[in-house]
């Protein structure tokens, strides 16, 4: 059964609204902010169907997928990719949805996050950071495996001049910059 607007605000709670046959666009963003937040991806696809813009941002920056992926909702981060999302849209600090995976430590999420082919596996936030300097700053050795197999620079310096080797000994995680050094030098010995 098709979900309406009304159905949907009154799944949200807002039933003061729901009699309203009309949201503005402000409050459509919200609603969809508040789905992807929850893991609501029924609700996430309804409002996306009556023209939600899927790439819209709250005052902070965040989109649907960046507030999805940072809550750990990979059914959502799922539905928000295969609707069109942008993988490499950043929040106010330029961190990516990918960024903020790593950084909650949502695995699933992440890895579903590097699985998209538009997922710019380098990009990077207004410090200058990508994500595998976020794999290497919070231990995240699986992260930094897949983001080397899809091709990331390891050897890349934020604007301090901290590169993911740097992160992982700074931390003192001698096992994850071990690991680290032996993909650059393999990354450097592949034509």
């Amino acid at each position: 059964m098709r979900t309406t607007i009304a159905s949907v605000l009154l799944m949200l709670g807002q039933a003061a609204f729901a009699a309203e046959s009309v949201l503005t666009q402000s409050q459509a963003q919200e609603y969809l902010f508040d789905a992807a937040r929850a893991g609501r991806s029924e609700l996430v696809t309804d409002l996306l169907k009556a023209g939600t813009p899927i790439d819209a941002t709250n005052a902070a920056g965040y989109s649907a997928l960046i507030l999805a992926a940072y809550s750990g909702r990979l059914d959502t981060v799922d539905t928000l990719l295969r609707a069109g999302a942008n993988p490499d849209l950043g929040d106010g600090r330029g961190n990516t949805a990918l960024m903020g995976a790593i950084f909650k430590g949502e695995e699933a999420v992440a890895l579903r996050l590097l699985a998209d082919p538009r997922t710019t596996v380098d990009a990077r936030n207004r410090a200058g950071q990508t994500a595998a300097m976020f794999a290497a700053l919070f231990g995240r050795q699986r992260l930094i495996d897949e983001l080397a197999a899809r091709g990331a620079d390891l050897g890349a310096a934020d604007a301090a001049g901290m590169t993911p080797l740097k992160l992982a000994q700074q931390q003192g995680n001698a096992a994850l910059a071990q690991r680290i050094g032996e993909l650059a030098q393999t990354a450097v010995a592949s034509p």
